[in-house]
């Protein structure tokens, strides 16, 4: 797969860590970006932007880890927009995190200029094997599944994009496994261990859910969290994923939500990045009398409509 990188992090000229063109090998058992239809990709479309407005406040964020990396766009967007020069990266596949790693070094200008750190497992337990003292980063980006996967042998031969391995023996709270938000807060319960003072945790997610729900996550996990950017984009997978929502609301989670993505655009025309997270909530009160339910949107989407929903960036920073 070959990316043009200006195109695709949107950058006003030519990158300079990281090469013009890129080079991307995907793994069997990695999701595919979506790099033809960037209002569906993920990276392209709500991490890069929210990366850059991150440089822009926050200055460089020298190390930068990425939980569940994919192919490492995400990491290479860190790279050319935060200035990272030491990431981490993981991932569940071996052959993920190994695809993905190598990715990265190809895909540099200077590859000895960027240390990596990668392992596969769950969350961030790879970069700490056995105990080990936890490497310290200054960001933490995850875009983590939401959907329990029915079949576990299913999740390690299959692309799954929203979709992860149950059952969780952690203690979790109600309304985070009512809303399917069990790994992102059990990232940021991990990510304790692996801030640098002062440092964040970026965590992306759909918002298919009340946006209230998203910012007493952050509380219950023990830090301060802001709804530091609000966007769209066309949904991914939209027959896969709105089916797999419209199942789980059947039995009894949720509920959730989706928009035609022309509404979305108008609603959205004219917000600035910068402001999205403060109007974030002025936004969902406009949007909610035109919400789709699940079984709404797979019969729109049946009938040719474009189907999307909104994004939430949440910044999180540990409540010392």
């Amino acid at each position: 797969m070959l990316i043009d990188t200006a195109q695709y992090l949107r950058l006003p000229a030519a990158p300079i860590r990281v090469r013009p063109i890129l080079d991307i090998h995907v793994s069997e058992q990695a999701f595919l970006p979506s790099v033809d239809i960037l209002l569906s990709d993920w990276v392209a479309t709500i991490a890069t932007p929210a990366f850059k407005l991150i440089r822009q406040q926050q200055g460089p964020q020298a190390a930068f880890c990425s939980i569940g990396t994919g192919v490492g766009l995400d990491v290479l967007a860190a790279i050319e927009t935060l200035e990272a020069t030491r990431v981490g990266i993981t991932d569940v596949h071996e052959s993920v995190v190994s695809a993905a790693a190598e990715n990265i070094r190809r895909n540099l200008n200077n590859p000895d200029d960027v240390a990596i750190e990668a392992g596969y497992g769950d969350l961030l337990e790879p970069l700490a094997p056995g105990g080990a003292v936890p490497p310290r980063f200054d960001l933490i980006y995850e875009n983590l599944p939401n959907i329990p996967v029915a079949d576990a042998q299913d999740a390690t031969v299959a692309r799954k994009s929203s979709g992860h391995i149950p059952p969780r023996t952690e203690a979790i709270p109600g309304l985070m496994r009512q809303n399917l938000l069990a790994l992102h807060y059990l990232a940021l319960l991990k990510a304790k261990d692996f801030l640098t003072p002062g440092g964040a945790v970026l965590s992306l997610i759909g918002g298919r859910i009340p946006l209230s729900v998203f910012q007493e996550m952050g509380q219950l996990a023990g830090y301060r969290s802001e709804i530091f950017t609000y966007g769209w984009k066309i949904q991914t997978d939209p027959v896969e994923i709105i089916t797999g929502h419209l199942r789980q609301q059947e039995e009894g989670f949720g509920p959730y939500h989706f928009y035609r993505a022309a509404r979305l655009s108008e609603a959205f025309e004219g917000i600035c990045l910068e402001n999205s997270g403060t109007q974030a909530q002025t936004l969902e009160r406009q949007l909610a009398p035109d919400a789709l339910s699940p079984a709404e949107a797979l019969a729109a989407l049946q009938q040719g409509e474009i189907i999307g929903h909104t994004v939430v960036a949440l910044r999180s920073v540990l409540d010392r």
